[in-house]
């Protein structure tokens, strides 16, 4: 997308900003919500920038040849999102493990997918699974397994109101399918 389609883009999005503000009974007029809209809207398009990218371009060519290796594991990855229910953040830590098949991938590379993923409207279980799933396609690995522990602000500040509640998933693939190989990535983490 030109620079110039992303900022009418950005532009429509503090209009609709702003009548949502209108409609709480706010007075957008004030100094403290002068630029508001604009700044909210800047930053729910950075906030959703995993719909402007894909996997294979934040990887580009950083995989390589690599014979050996039983599990890379890379761990506490911290990611921040937004639910899909509520667009209200949830965030936490993703640990990816993968057993290779001939190539490896740039370590830098696996916290640009979890970007990628993150920087959607989400839920938990399904980022968790694309995650998974992705670094499995992208390598060609024997089997992937991720591990994500989050913490939603929709379960913290409404409805239930739960302050200390925390939610784990957990996907795997391939190899992973064998209950010791998964055993011995927990224990790595």
């Amino acid at each position: 997308m030109d620079q110039n389609a992303e900022q009418q883009r950005i532009e429509s999005i503090a209009s609709h900003i702003e009548s949502i503000i209108e409609l709480l009974g706010e007075d957008v007029s004030r100094e403290g919500l002068l630029r508001t809209p604009e700044r909210a809207a800047k930053a729910l398009w950075y906030l959703t920038s995993g719909y402007r990218t894909t996997s294979d371009k934040v990887v580009g060519q950083a995989l390589f040849e690599h014979e050996g290796s039983q599990i890379v594991a890379v761990k506490d990855i911290e990611f921040y999102s937004l639910c899909e229910h509520h667009v209200l953040p949830f965030f936490g830590t993703i640990s990816i493990g993968y057993v290779p098949d001939g190539k490896i991938i740039g370590l830098s590379k696996i916290a640009r997918i979890v970007d990628v993923y993150a920087r959607r409207l989400q839920v938990q279980e399904r980022f968790t699974a694309q995650i998974a799933d992705e670094v499995r396609r992208l390598t060609g690995a024997k089997g992937v397994i991720a591990v994500c522990s989050g913490e939603h602000l929709c379960m913290k500040m409404r409805g239930v109101e739960k302050q200390h509640s925390a939610t784990s998933t957990i996907h795997y693939n391939g190899v992973f399918d064998d209950a010791s190989l998964r055993a011995e990535f927990l224990s790595m983490i």
